[in-house]
């Protein structure tokens, strides 16, 4: 797994292509930017998403919490994209899944953290950035 800890990116304005985009890395080196001129977008097509992606075991931890926590079947499907609101959970279930994860993996979450947790992902996420914390 890659990781970085200071990121940036930079679009400039598109005219049906993509003209340019730089995303200097902190602790990388040689990272080119590239064109694709010959793909072209629909307008209100664009859309982008940056991702950190957490461990793939980290997900399935937490999948298998949030099944027990809300007492799912084994065989239900709970993914990284699976949010806690349409798996049935309501704010005190959320609260209650978020305090079943800091003590399976030994973290503290703050209130505020706890808050923008909407997703199996973004709680397996916000795990593996404050492990990555507590270790430096």
């Amino acid at each position: 797994m890659a990781s970085t800890t200071g990121a940036s990116l930079k679009f400039t304005s598109l005219s049906s292509s993509f003209k340019q985009t730089q995303v200097p890395l902190r602790g990388v080196s040689n990272v080119n930017s590239v064109s694709f001129p010959s793909l072209r977008m629909r307008p209100g097509s664009l859309r982008f998403r940056v991702s950190c992606a957490a461990k793939p075991e980290t997900v399935n931890k937490v999948c298998e919490i949030v099944r027990k926590q809300l007492a799912l079947p084994d065989d239900s499907s709970v993914t990284g994209e699976s949010k806690f609101s349409t798996l049935g959970a309501d704010s005190l279930d959320t609260v209650e899944i978020v305090m079943g994860l800091e003590e399976e993996f030994g973290i503290s979450v703050e209130e505020e953290s706890a808050q923008s947790i909407s997703t199996v992902q973004d709680a397996a996420d916000l795990i593996e950035k404050l492990m990555d914390k507590n270790c430096a």
